[in-house]
């Protein structure tokens, strides 16, 4: 048996979805993609939701709509995946790295305003693997020194701290449908803000800076006049394909999560014993979404002098799990290690220790829904034989 790191959960009823479109004529941001908009609005209690064409996409419309401009610095995870720091760079600023808290791998909010400085714009929490960063704890630093913060939540769907649902705390939350999320349309993200100005013109940004799009013009009064465009924008915008995909599966989104949420606790009762293969703790009143499912690798200790060693350990054990048919993949990147912001900062992988071990010693075994109990019985099996 071969059991895949993930695999969409595509059914006959979400390619129904799709044909009709195909029928209809109308394929870019169209009646779908609102209905998407409104389906997530309504799952993440989100009083604005706005389609676009990935979640790095979203990250990018956000900063440049909340004023993010050349020279700013933005505060960024070092452990994440490398869109939340390019964006940053994209719109000529500064990454300023944070380490992660060696117990969530999220943002160590100890160190954020420490990081904060004069030209210090926006702080971009990410909820890494579907376990949402402490929001309460950050939110005070952000309001004390007037910045802007954008969640990064691609992991985040069905992530929630006291019901609330991650992407809605601060200026806006971001979202991913890449094939590898609990809810994909292939590539496609999404924009959450209460914020109706914001909303606007995010809508507008997307849409080459027109005050309308293609859609409301058609079912508007005027629809052969043409409209007027208030900023230079791009072209972000979901197709109708796209959405509809996104609309099928957001009818058993609450399903989607329980899935998922039943998938990592067999995990957990099943490798509880593996003290060498150690899972970050769930605090009282979090709901985790396990967009991934991910367990550190310690075999002898974390330190400077044993990482190495550990991590070509874990290489190894990597293999021996994907000769025996189990897909496994790091937790994702130390952002500061990549060849880019390595070598634009002058960076060394101890400059952030911890987000270091995590990329180093990190593992996510395989999660998505559709996955059989026999599936993970197997990979259950695999890793606990294949002892380090």
């Amino acid at each position: 048996m071969d059991v895949p790191i993930a695999r969409p959960d595509i059914r006959p009823e979400d390619a129904d979805y799709v044909l009709e479109v195909l029928q209809s004529g109308w394929l870019v941001q169209g009646p779908k993609v609102a209905a998407f908009e409104a389906a997530w609005s309504e799952f993440t209690d989100s009083a604005h939701s706005v389609a676009v064409t990935s979640c790095t996409s979203g990250l990018l419309l956000s900063l440049i709509a909340l004023g993010f401009g050349h020279g700013d610095e933005a505060i960024v995870p070092a452990f994440t995946w490398t869109a939340t720091a390019n964006v940053v760079e994209q719109l000529g600023g500064r990454v300023v790295f944070c380490d992660v808290d060696p117990n969530t791998f999220n943002l160590n909010i100890d160190q954020v305003s420490q990081l904060v400085g004069p030209r210090t714009r926006a702080v971009l929490p990410v909820h890494l693997f579907g376990l949402p960063v402490d929001l309460q704890a950050l939110s005070p630093i952000v309001d004390e020194h007037k910045l802007i913060m954008i969640e990064d939540a691609a992991c985040g769907f069905g992530a929630r701290v006291q019901r609330r649902h991650v992407g809605t705390t601060g200026d806006a939350g971001v979202f991913s449908f890449h094939p590898r999320k609990a809810v994909t349309t292939g590539e496609g993200g999404m924009i959450t803000t209460q914020n109706p100005d914001l909303a606007e013109q995010l809508r507008s940004l997307r849409d080459h800076g027109a005050i309308a799009s293609d859609l409301q013009r058609h079912l508007g009064p005027k629809p052969y006049l043409l409209s007027d465009h208030i900023h230079a924008g791009y072209n972000q915008r979901m197709t109708d394909l796209q959405a509809a995909l996104g609309v099928a599966q957001m009818a058993r989104a609450n399903q989607i999560t329980a899935e998922r949420q039943y998938l990592a606790k067999r995990y957990d009762n099943a490798l509880e014993e593996l003290d060498w293969l150690q899972s970050p703790p769930l605090p009282p009143g979090v709901d985790h979404g396990y967009q991934s499912y991910v367990r550190c690798f310690v075999t002898d200790g974390l330190n400077p002098k044993s990482v190495d060693r550990v991590h070509e350990r874990r290489n190894r054990w990597m293999e021996r799990l994907l000769v025996a048919g189990v897909s496994t993949r790091p937790g994702t990147h130390a952002v500061h290690t990549l060849s880019y912001y390595r070598s634009r900062y002058g960076l060394k992988p101890f400059d952030y220790p911890v987000s270091w071990f995590a990329d180093r010693c990190s593992v996510a075994l395989p999660i998505f829904n559709g996955m059989t109990e026999a599936e993970q019985d197997h990979v259950i099996d695999v890793v606990c034989h294949e002892t380090p």
